[in-house]
């Protein structure tokens, strides 16, 4: 998904400075903004999956990885998941949260080091795991129910996310990797 040299492969609409490639890695650090995954891989639209990055957040950073989402110019997606990025931020939230559905208090990883994020969608389970550790296992009821500005966080396809929360944050990603799954 990236080739570690460019973002040839993703989009990202209001505020694309917060995004740069160095040394490898995509490197999170600006105004809100979100940079999804418009590659050739299943034309951008993934339904059961395992994806995994490794991730290098600072003290006070907060991002997340979207996915079952869509393109959006600005603002936060309204459609799909987020995957919670955040060890030390002052959201509650921490790493590896499938926020506001599933969330984790604990934290599981630390600032200034490398950890592995995994994130398996397999019809309507969700498996988060952090350095192999699993955190989140969540399987979407039938017919969920979601509050008026979150109908469209459900279990459905899309691409992938990388969020930019805010310009106090800096996270970096890399060796980012999709094996779609059979249905």
């Amino acid at each position: 998904m990236f080739d570690g040299k460019s973002i040839a492969n993703w989009k990202v609409g209001k505020h694309a400075e917060t995004f740069s490639v160095d040394s490898g890695m995509i490197i999170v650090h600006g105004l809100t903004a979100h940079l999804f995954y418009n590659g050739d891989v299943l034309h951008h639209d993934f339904k059961n999956f395992e994806f995994k990055a490794d991730v290098l957040t600072y003290p006070g950073s907060n991002s997340g990885i979207y996915f079952h989402t869509v393109y959006q110019e600005e603002s936060w997606p309204k459609k799909g998941y987020e995957v919670q990025v955040n060890n030390s931020h002052g959201d509650w939230r921490r790493t590896g949260s499938l926020y506001g559905i599933q969330d984790v208090k604990e934290v599981n990883v630390k600032d200034y080091e490398w950890f592995t994020e995994k994130i398996t969608v397999k019809g309507k389970r969700v498996v988060i795991q952090l350095n192999d550790k699993t955190v989140v296992d969540y399987t979407e009821p039938d017919n969920v129910q979601r509050a008026a500005g979150d109908k469209e966080r459900v279990i459905s396809s899309g691409t992938f996310a990388l969020q930019g929360h805010d310009p106090g944050s800096i996270v970096h990603f890399k060796n980012i990797f999709v094996r779609p799954l059979a249905d």
